[in-house]
């Protein structure tokens, strides 16, 4: 069956209290647009259209970060679900297929749920999604079903009493044959407490017709819609709580993941672990058996089978850690490869560098490689031994089984095997020290007379 997504994304979210449109506000790193769009991938679409009105320009900007095949279609004025589902026709002209719609605030629909409405349009010609809720006073539109067949969607402000006790509710998801729906929603009109075209009137027009209708049921959590600042918090706790409940799932040792945030593209191999108070940021890949410590920030980086970061440790985009590598406490790597085996264990800034096997870097040591203007790179061969205090200034390069001494300012490359020493040659001034205090301490005493 030939797919095409229609993802409903024009509203205002005046309830944001925000000048980004409310589906570009981020869930775990990602605009919540990003998370529907997920979701539907997964029934491989031919087409993705994204129905958009306020901050229309904000949102084709970002579609274009988040799936450049995606169509813009607009919808300059808000005159309801129907309305902007019509706005994607003329995108969708000559399309033969599904439409499935979706809704770019409505974030944690999933795959699964999708698949098996396009399994059950196999046998109907339209399938809602709805969901059941305990609280029947919430005010969600509802599902009145004889039997297997939806009969029709009746919006909460227009529901009779009895139908507001009905505890089978819409979610707005839909699938039905292309033409069939652009049919339909051109006959539906606008008589009602809003004054809005309803999408959910399709269903009663599409009975009238003799079509089949039915409607499936998911968990009220996939149906979570996003309108407030307080509902974005709600819905980023239940993309963690799930996220983390995976990560168990999927042999990750984590000894209290409620302390542990991930990204939406977070990747965790098996038999990780993770410790306290980790937060990983956006395009993060774990390789399997690797340790992060508590307290450690990750974004933009890849770490190996083995490894070991933190605790208190910070790698930034371009960080690239090989087998067994370590990265350990208030040590902070940027835009570089750590080779296999290397050790960068205390204290130490590592950024815009390569480092060989088995090299360890002592305390302290920073890689200077920023001029004012321009980004420099280090280079540092395998089994290099670098002192504590060492200051390499960029570009240089360290070659193979050299060392730097301690509180060195390596500032022209260093040959292998060779011995890097940059500093004042110590000097030790006998009693310097008891006359400079004593001297001070005479002065601290005449001020305090005065």
């Amino acid at each position: 069956m030939t797919i095409a997504l229609v993802i409903l994304a024009a509203g205002k979210g005046t309830r944001m209290n925000s000048d980004l449109p409310k589906v570009l506000h981020p869930i775990a790193h990602a605009p919540m647009l990003a998370h529907a769009l997920r979701a539907g991938a997964a029934l491989e679409p031919a087409r993705t259209v994204v129905v958009a009105g306020h901050g229309a320009d904000q949102l084709q900007a970002a579609l274009a970060e988040i799936d450049e095949m995606a169509e813009v279609a607009l919808q300059s004025e808000q005159l309801g679900t129907a309305h902007a589902v019509d706005m994607a026709r003329e995108t969708l002209a000559g399309f033969e297929g599904d439409i499935v719609v979706l809704y770019g605030d409505t974030p944690f629909v999933r795959p699964e749920t999708l698949e098996r409405m396009i399994a059950a349009r196999q046998s109907h010609d339209m399938v809602v999604l709805g969901f059941d809720t305990a609280d029947t006073t919430a005010r969600y539109g509802r599902l009145v079903m004889e039997g297997a067949r939806l009969q029709r969607i009746v919006e909460y402000k227009d529901a009779s009493e009895d139908e507001r006790a009905l505890t089978l509710c819409n979610s707005g998801l839909l699938a039905c044959d292309a033409t069939v729906l652009f049919d339909l929603i051109a006959e539906v009109g606008n008589e009602n407490a809003s004054g809005e075209y309803y999408l959910t009137d399709v269903v009663e027009l599409a009975n009238a017709r003799g079509l089949s209708v039915t409607a499936i049921a998911c968990d009220e959590s996939e149906t979570l819609g996003v309108n407030s600042r307080a509902d974005l918090a709600a819905a980023s706790a239940v993309f963690q709580a799930n996220a983390r409940a995976e990560a168990l799932d999927n042999g990750v040792t984590m000894a209290a993941p409620e302390t542990v945030y991930f990204a939406f593209d977070t990747v965790i191999g098996r038999d990780c672990t993770i410790e306290p108070n980790v937060v990983f940021g956006p395009d993060v890949t774990v390789e399997s058996g690797a340790t992060i410590r508590a307290f450690t920030h990750l974004e933009g980086c890849h770490v190996s089978r083995g490894a070991t970061v933190g605790p208190f440790a910070r790698l930034r985009p371009g960080a690239e850690l090989s087998e067994n590598a370590h990265v350990g406490n208030f040590v902070e790597i940027k835009n570089a490869i750590i080779g296999e085996g290397a050790k960068i264990n205390h204290l130490s800034y590592i950024g815009d560098a390569d480092l060989g096997a088995r090299t360890n870097v002592g305390a302290g040591t920073i890689t200077c490689n920023y001029d004012g203007v321009m980004k420099h790179r280090t280079t540092i061969g395998t089994d290099v031994f670098i002192g504590s205090d060492t200051m390499l200034v960029a570009p240089v390069t360290v070659g193979d089984g050299a060392m730097t001494a301690t509180g060195t300012v390596v500032t022209r490359d260093v040959e292998p095997g060779a011995m890097a020493v940059a500093r004042a040659r110590q000097e030790n001034k006998p009693g310097f020290a008891t006359r400079l205090f004593d001297k001070l301490r005479a002065a601290k005493a005449r001020k305090s007379e005065g």
